[in-house]
């Protein structure tokens, strides 16, 4: 059975949207396995982003995803990676498809309301930072 992350970033908790996202991957028939709500420190935020430093959206996305709590859930079932990436819609609010959660719910980058996990690769590495060794 495939596993995922998934965030429900700091814009969407501000906003009350929790639910209606939880409810979007619960009608694709993906099990939520674990979920915490956390608020990530600025060393834990860099930490998980490291791979953006130096971007120039770095500095304003750490900066963003410690500005309130965020919930993380740990997505399991068949091709989730895939179904969740579909799901999501594309990074930019802008370019995200209506019907998708960032296309009806985002309002602008970096506040695109989920992350999620692009490969099993990156499932497994984001699982372990915010849910230790499984």
């Amino acid at each position: 059975m495939e596993r995922t992350l998934v965030i429900i970033k700091p814009d969407a908790v501000r906003r009350k949207l929790i639910g209606k996202i939880i409810e979007r991957i619960e009608n694709k028939n993906l099990d939520i396995v674990k979920m915490k709500m956390v608020k990530l420190t600025k060393e834990e935020a860099e930490e998980f982003y490291k791979e953006h430093k130096g971007k120039e959206f770095y500095n304003s996305l750490v900066e963003f995803m410690t500005s309130e709590r965020i919930v993380v859930m740990v997505i399991e079932g068949e091709n989730c990676i895939n179904i969740i990436r579909k799901l999501i819609g594309k990074t930019d609010p802008a370019e995200a498809e209506p019907g998708t959660i960032r296309g009806d719910f985002a309002l602008k980058l970096p506040e695109n309301v989920v992350h999620a996990s692009d490969s099993k690769e990156s499932a497994e590495r984001e699982i372990k930072f915010f849910f230790g060794e499984e």
